[in-house]
Parts: structure tokens; sequence; C-alpha cells
């Protein structure tokens, strides 16, 4: 039975029963909210995911409930998304938590820890390990309340202009690099630098900047990284899985009829799934033509990746003995982080290196 058929019906037997019609349509009531996007239109599958969002929302409630989404600086810029929802310049956003972590490190981890979790084991924590209260707690102090609404799986480590061959190699480094991994390389000798990601390629092509991470060769082909640095590097060791989040104002979310929530959980949960699905298709592709176009893949030397990670459990440390926030969610998250892996390398990592050594034989 079509929905408004199933309303109409209800109304009538509603009517038959003594309850005034219009109680119906108040269950239903016309909402309009603006988001805006922590990214540029250009990039459809991740600002997509707020379109999609706004579509299944507008679809599931007959119109009644509407999202229009904005993309970064046509309301505001992607560093003042979550200050425009927290004081309700705008209902909703839809960006990275670490963009935000010069307010407070424990945004950093709430999108990827470097040496983290991976995609999948992102959304089992968020879902089934008490991340979504966890950081909703945290989030709740500033009028807040997220889900996730993407991940765009293991990223790439960026576009650097020349080879990195040795941590020598990092030092007086300008680095476009975001979220806590900027201070994690900053421990090597590294400059990071925060910006967001319609204006990278510009800084590059300048020499403002030595280098760039984004997401991954879908993306970055969509910003023609390839055109001005030539080595890409792998993987992206500070995001294993990087969680986007919708961003609710905690007043508005918390005004919204039940149904209207469960539809926006929904909604919230099929972006997220759907941003993977679709990096995981776009990028072998993507990579190909880059490779083509002259891009020369490098992965990171174990000595750097050594140096990094032990960097980056040193960051973890500082910052836990001064951050009691942030020391109560790495602390769940790194727990969760020992049992996932203790699982992967029984099936999933074994399954997979079998696969790699197949194809690699021609199988």
């Amino acid at each position: 039975m079509k929905r408004r058929q199933f309303l109409a019906a209800g109304a009538a037997t509603a009517a038959v029963g003594g309850v005034a019609a219009p109680a119906i349509a108040q269950s239903m009531p016309e909402v309009k909210w603006r988001l805006t996007s922590g990214f540029p239109k250009s990039l459809d599958t991740i600002y997509g995911a707020a379109e999609l969002f706004a579509k299944y929302v507008s679809e599931a409630t007959d119109g009644k409930f509407q999202v229009q989404p904005f993309a970064a600086g046509e309301i505001v810029g992607t560093p003042q998304a979550i200050d425009a929802v927290s004081n309700n310049t705008v209902e909703m956003a839809h960006t990275a938590s670490y963009y935000y972590v010069g307010k407070d490190p424990t945004y950093g981890i709430l999108t990827a820890a470097p040496f983290g979790l991976n995609t999948r084991q992102q959304n089992s924590w968020f879902y089934h390990n008490g991340g979504n209260e966890l950081a909703n707690e945290f989030y709740g102090k500033s009028g807040l309340y997220a889900l996730p609404g993407g991940n765009t799986g293991t990223q790439m480590g960026g576009w650097f202009r020349k080879e990195i061959k040795t941590v020598e190699d990092l030092k007086g480094l300008k680095m476009r690099i975001a979220g806590i991994a900027g201070q994690v390389v900053q421990k090597l000798g590294v400059i990071p630098q925060q910006i967001p990601g319609g204006d990278i390629y510009p800084a590059l092509e300048r020499g403002t900047i030595d280098a760039t991470e984004w997401v991954g060769p879908y993306d970055d082909e969509k910003l023609g990284f390839n055109k001005v640095a030539p080595f890409y590097y792998y993987p992206g060791w500070w995001e294993g899985g990087a969680t986007i989040h919708f961003w609710f104002n905690k007043d508005k979310w918390n005004s919204l009829p039940k149904a209207y929530k469960a539809i926006a959980e929904a909604a919230c949960a099929y972006a997220n799934i759907d941003m993977t699905a679709k990096y995981d298709a776009r990028n072998p592709g993507a990579l190909r033509r880059l490779v083509g176009a002259g891009a020369q893949l490098r992965p990171f030397s174990q000595e750097i990746m050594e140096a990094c990670y032990k960097a980056s459990n040193e960051m973890y440390d500082e910052t836990m003995a001064k951050n009691p926030d942030f020391k109560k969610i790495w602390e769940n998250m790194r727990a969760f982080r020992g049992e996932e892996y203790l699982w992967f390398q029984v099936a999933e990592y074994t399954y997979d290196n079998f696969m790699i050594r197949a194809r690699a034989r021609g199988g």
C-alpha cells in the first residue's frame, strides 16, 4: 500500500474513532533545514553524501522533512562549519571532525587516529562498541550531536614534489595534512599546514606547500595534484579509515519527532556505507589513469613508517596526560583495536595476502 493511501486510510479510521483527522497530519510536521558541507561540489563522492542524505530524508517523509545542502563556502567555510551548527546559523553540517583539532585534539581521533582503526573497524567501534555514545558525550558539550555519514577507506599518503626516502627527507617539508597527524609529523620535522580541500591545488602549484595529502586516487585525480607534484606515496597511516560525520544542532535534533529521527539515522547509515562503496569502486580506475599520466607511485619506507608509529604513540601519551576527554576515548578505541587486529590476522589478513600473491602470479 502506498504511503498516501496508508495515511488516508489511517485518517479515516481515526475520524471514525472520534480522533480528529488533523492529528495525523500533525505527526508529520514541515521541517526545513540547511546543511553546510565541508567539501566542494566537484568532489561528488564525499560531497554527494550530503545530497544522498537529503534525498532519502525527503522521500521517506513525502517532502515534509527537507534538508538543503550547501557546498563549503556558500554559507560558511569549512573551518566554521561546526560553529555554525553549534550557534544555529545552520541546523546541520557534513564534514570531518579532525578539521577542528585546533579546538580540542579529541576532535581529531573521531575522524581518524594515526595507526588506529580501518574502515570496518571504525564502523564496528562507532555502532557496536560505544563509539557513538562516547563521541556524543564529547560533542554534546558544544551543543552538537553527530552520526557517522561516510568513510573514505584507507587513504593515500599524498603527493610530494620530491622523493621521500628517509626520515631526514621530511625535515623542513611544508605539508598540508589534517588532524592530529600534523602533530605527529611535526615531531619528525614536517611543517604541517591546515588548508581546506578547495585551496590545496593553488598552494601546491605556487610552492606555498611542498606536499599534500587528501583522500585517494578518485578525488586526487579530480583535484589535479599529479600535475604539480609527481610522487604519489602510500599508505596514509594517519587515516586507516576516515569517518565523516553528519552534525546536528543538539536542540534541533532533540526537537525532531521520533519518526524523523529514525529516518535521519537510517539516511546517515546509508550515506556512510555508500561513500565507502563508491570510493572502492572508483579508486582502481583512477589510480590506473594517474599512473598512466606519469604519477610515480611509491610506498613509504619501513624507516619512515616505524618513525611515524613511534611519534604517534608519543603524541598519544602526551595528549592523554593533559586531556581527559581524549584519554577516555583513545583508551577505549585502542583496546578495541587490539581485539580487532587479533581477529583480522586470523582470517582477513591471511585471505587478503593470499589473493594479493595469487594476483601477482597472474591468477
